[in-house]
Formats: structure tokens, sequence, C-alpha cells
């Protein structure tokens, strides 16, 4: 059963204490770092707050601060999860981490959590976003950085995945029917219904909800693997040669191809589509030369598209959420681009004709 815990808008967190923070640095970090500086970073949709800790007397010269919208608050996900029994004991961001530093991907290490005040000192992979990074690049270099990124994602995939580890939240809750539909439903809701201020016809609604369950029936019954479940341009980070990876505190099992889709169909980077066709076949060249062979890759195609369009079916509904009931609308402008993919999508394959035809008059990026 999905369920989801959206938190209200909440008031403004105030910003740690500088003194705190002082005294913090001083006593849990290496020794001889003393405070110089704590300046606020820019947030995400989270109710989470981020600040850089500028140190004398490093290295580290600097060090990331998040700040938790509650110490305990990580009690409950901002994301619907789906199977999710297992009792949860320590922050998922802490414990998911942890999972993935002994899988070797690339994750910041924690100097020190702070837990009565709900602030975690964090290695600093700087300011570089791959989205930014690749903005003004050439072809050659993006497509460097996007291979470096597979080859993550690739590693991940295979390290994080076998064993599994029962400690790890992401192996208790899974992309199964009920969440995969909840995501479908939470778009209709937010996507269609809240941004046009009114509700769909009955018939159009039972007919895109029956498409929509055989899309989530197909993507979850594919092999599950781990799944970083936001594993995007403005989550991996351009840290010099490395390529680092934030906010995986979601992860979960699920299909290989969503990850791969959140990637290639990014609501904040067109590719050209050329260039996604051959990061798939390099995807998947990555996976045979680790022995994971798919040795029909037109049906992988297929599954990596319905993937796509099941995740930005999401992000177009997620970014209006942020909106209505967080009020921060700087998502909306990235709407019509995630719906773009699924136009071409819907487009590609005449199986999904009842889908487009029921929801283009409701949604004018899909006619």
């Amino acid at each position: 059963m999905a369920t989801a815990q959206p938190a209200p808008p909440t008031a403004p967190l105030v910003p740690p204490d500088q003194s705190l923070v002082a005294r913090t640095v001083e006593s849990h970090l290496p020794p001889g770092l003393i405070l110089r500086e704590l300046t606020p970073l820019a947030g995400d949709a989270s109710n989470r707050r981020y600040y850089r800790v500028t140190l004398a007397g490093g290295p580290p010269h600097s060090v990331i601060l998040m700040q938790l919208a509650e110490p305990e608050g990580f009690k409950q996900s901002e994301e619907a999860v789906s199977g999710a029994t297992h009792a949860i004991t320590e922050l998922p961001f802490l414990n998911v981490m942890s999972h993935l530093a002994k899988a070797e991907v690339p994750v910041p290490a924690l100097h020190y959590y702070d837990q009565s005040a709900g602030l975690l000192y964090l290695e600093d992979f700087g300011d570089m976003t791959l989205a930014e990074a690749v903005n003004q690049a050439d072809a050659s270099t993006l497509e460097s950085r996007y291979k470096q990124a597979i080859n993550v994602l690739v590693q991940m995939q295979i390290k994080a995945t076998t064993p599994a580890d029962p400690g790890c939240l992401a192996f208790h809750r899974s992309f199964d029917v009920p969440l995969l539909m909840w995501e479908f439903d939470h778009f209709l809701e937010y996507g269609v219904a809240a941004r046009n201020g009114a509700p769909m016809r009955e018939d159009d609604e039972t007919a895109i909800r029956q498409e929509c369950e055989r899309i989530a029936e197909l993507l979850a019954s594919q092999p599950r693997v781990f799944v970083h479940r936001d594993y995007h341009s403005r989550n991996l980070m351009v840290d010099g040669v490395r390529l680092g990876v934030i906010d995986f505190q979601d992860a979960l099992l699920g299909p290989s191809t969503y990850d791969l889709a959140s990637l290639l169909r990014d609501a904040y980077i067109r590719l050209d589509e050329s260039l996604i066709d051959g990061l798939v076949d390099y995807y998947l060249d990555q996976l045979a030369e680790r022995r994971y062979v798919w040795a029909n890759r037109a049906a992988f195609r297929r599954l990596f598209d319905f993937t796509s369009i099941q995740r930005n079916f999401k992000a177009a509904g997620r970014f209006v959420y942020i909106d209505r009931v967080k009020g921060n609308p700087k998502f909306l402008a990235d709407i019509p681009r995630v719906l773009s993919y699924v136009k071409r999508n819907l487009e590609k394959y005449p199986e999904l004709e009842t889908l487009r035809k029921h929801l283009a008059p409701y949604v004018p990026e899909l006619e």
C-alpha cells in the first residue's frame, strides 16, 4: 500500500546559532578547525535548509551544514512510499548514505551529526551541479559528463543491490503497483485537476487510470535494483574529476530504467534525442561488461520509454503540488519540458493512443 505524508507549509527555519556551530566545529570536527563564516545556500523543494561552513585551519576548508525542519522529522518521508513496514530508527539520509558508501558510490562523508539540534555536518562537494557543468559545454564534454553519470549509476545499481542489506531502508520499500499508481494519481490530482481548476470527466479519468495501471504493472514486474529515486542533473555534483551523489534518502527498489529515465529525461536539461539513444546503448554496454546482459535491447528501450512517461507525469504533478501546497512556484516553468517528453513517447507507441486521446484535452502540451 502506498502512503505519503506530504508536509504542509511550515514556517521558515530559524538559521542555526553561529555560536553552536562554532563550538561544534572546534569540538567534533578535526582538530585545529575554526568557524570563519556561515553562508546560506539555495534550497531545494524539501523542508531542509543548507549552509556552507567556511573554516580556518583546514583541510577541510569548508563543510556543508544540513538543517532538518525538525530534529525528529526524519521519521516521515516527504515522498510516497510502499511496503515500508520496517521501523525507522535512524535518519534515512544517514542510513542510505552508509549503504552507498560501502558500495563505493561517491556520497558525502559525515563529519558530525548533532541530533538534538537537527544539524548534519557533511563533506562539501562544491557548488557545481551537473546541470550547471553542461549548460555551456560543447558536445564532447556534455557526452563525457553524462557517461560519467551513467558509470556511477551502474556502480550503484550493481554494488548497492547485491547482496541485499536488511539494515538499509531501501530494501524495505519498492516501486510496486500501488506506489506507481499513487504517483500517476498525484499527477491527475495536481498536474491535471488542480492545474486546470476543474476535475476531469469521469469516463476520461477511468480510461486514463486503466492505461496507467497497465504501465504500472509492466514496471512493477521488472527485476528490482537499488533506485536513487531522484537521480538527475541537480543531484549530481561535479567536484573536480569526481561526480558526487546527493539527495538519496528516499531510495527504494525498482526497475533499472527508473534512474536512467530520471537522468536522460531530466526536467532541467533537454538532451538531443540522438545523444539519448547513444547513452541508453552506453548504459547497456556498461552492464554487459559486468555480465548483466539485456539480450533484447528493443524491449529495454520500450521499458525505458514507458518508465519515462511514468517519471515525467510524476514530476509534472509534483511541481504543481510544490507550488500549491508548499508555496514554491519555481518549478512550474519546467512542466512544459517534461510533458513534451511524454508527448514524444505517447506518439512513438500506437498502443498508447487511448491514453493520449483521453488525456490531451486536459493537458495542452500533449495535443
